[in-house]
């Protein structure tokens, strides 16, 4: 099997400088650097840098794909946006995911093992997809880490009774759909889930402006101050502070039980649909087929006695090609020989073809299939 593997790594709150990207470079002397990205692949060979090191040190985002399978995802954040207290209620049944502190942060670290076929969508532009996740956490929406609990529910690690983490997930995100199919979270097990779940919806101006009034002036001068100075977390800590519309009462949870139960029931529904959808398609075929044969034979009927010279001269080739021009006109002279009540006349003249070509072998085994 060919290999590709394909690293990414993004930096978010702090660019590379100068003496990063050096260090990075002798790491690596193929890859594409930026204040705010590096990137490489490999079709031989492997990466010499440590992936878990380079984000501690550098990087917010990491994104590794391999076309045998394997794929990761690694996010850090700020710890005081997250704790692993946070995400151990998710997390109990899987052994594939990682979460320590380091240096300020929090690194979250998805590391998935699949065989897959040796082939992979172009991965340049997953991790873009990814990216809105971690502003997401940083915000308190812990629904990744729910997808990854559903994993569990899916492999049957986690028990029956056990409650879901979060009272479900929807309405889905762009970015979370995406992250749902990079780790190959059972879809329907995702429908089931997503049939609950409430999130405010946005702030009116209206609501935004009250809520920004109600700061102290000792607030609002140090997160001006923040964005003055080009605090890419600023933003994120003031929609944290002023907090959102209220939300209605959250739906009870369910088990893991009910929610395969359901899962079932959704993939049910959904083959039941495959096989309407599927016989609709045949009938269209079929009727298609229908109205294109019924041109055909009232050509054919025009042309009389010609057609039968024709499906000779075709015989009389004898090559592959011919053998099956003359097999489709014979074809369709039966269908109009059915459709006209001529079965009688179709049939001798098919006998006398039959007996003249005995000695043809390749074109009476295609007459034989006919």
């Amino acid at each position: 099997m060919s290999e590709y593997q394909y690293y990414e790594f993004q930096a978010i709150d702090q660019p590379l400088d100068q003496a990063a990207q050096k260090a990075l470079r002798e790491i690596s002397s193929r890859a594409e650097i930026s204040a705010k990205r590096f990137t490489n692949h490999y079709e031989w060979g492997d990466f010499k840098g440590d992936p878990r090191k380079l984000m501690e040190r550098w990087f917010d985002l990491h994104l590794y794909e391999a076309n045998w399978g394997t794929r990761r995802l690694m996010m850090r954040v700020p710890e005081r946006f997250l704790k692993r207290a946070d995400v151990d209620p998710f997390l109990r049944h899987i052994d594939w995911v990682e979460v320590w502190h380091s240096g300020g942060h929090a690194i979250v670290d998805v590391h998935f093992d699949e065989e897959a076929p040796d082939y992979m969508e172009d991965p340049s532009g997953r991790l873009a997809e990814l990216a809105p996740l971690r502003v997401d956490v940083m915000s308190g929406d812990l629904r990744l880490f729910y997808l990854l609990w559903l994993t569990a529910v899916s492999d049957e690690t986690a028990p029956e009774g056990e409650f879901e983490p979060l009272p479900g997930i929807g309405p889905l995100t762009p970015a979370l759909e995406a992250f749902a199919a990079f780790f190959y979270v059972d879809s329907d097990l995702l429908a089931a889930a997503a049939e609950s779940g409430h999130s405010a919806p946005p702030m009116t101006k209206e609501e935004l402006r009250a809520a920004l009034a109600a700061l102290s002036d000792s607030e609002k001068t140090d997160f001006l101050l923040r964005f003055a100075e080009g605090d890419s977390l600023a933003g994120v800590e003031l929609k944290n502070r002023i907090g959102s519309r209220s939300q209605a009462p959250a739906p009870p949870c369910r088990t893991a039980g009910a929610l395969r139960i359901r899962a079932g029931e959704i993939a049910e529904a959904r083959e039941q649909a495959e096989i309407r959808q599927r016989a609709a398609d045949e009938r269209r075929k079929a009727e298609a087929a229908s109205k294109a044969q019924s041109v055909r034979l009232d050509a054919l009927a025009k042309r009389g006695d010609r057609v039968w010279g024709e499906v000779e001269e075709e015989i009389e080739r004898r090559i592959a090609l011919s053998y099956e021009k003359a097999s489709g006109l014979l074809a369709d002279l039966k269908a109009l020989a059915d459709r006209e009540g001529d079965r009688n006349e179709f049939a001798r003249r098919l006998a006398s073809i039959r007996e003249r070509h005995a000695g043809k072998r390749t074109f009476i085994a295609r007459l034989n299939k006919l």
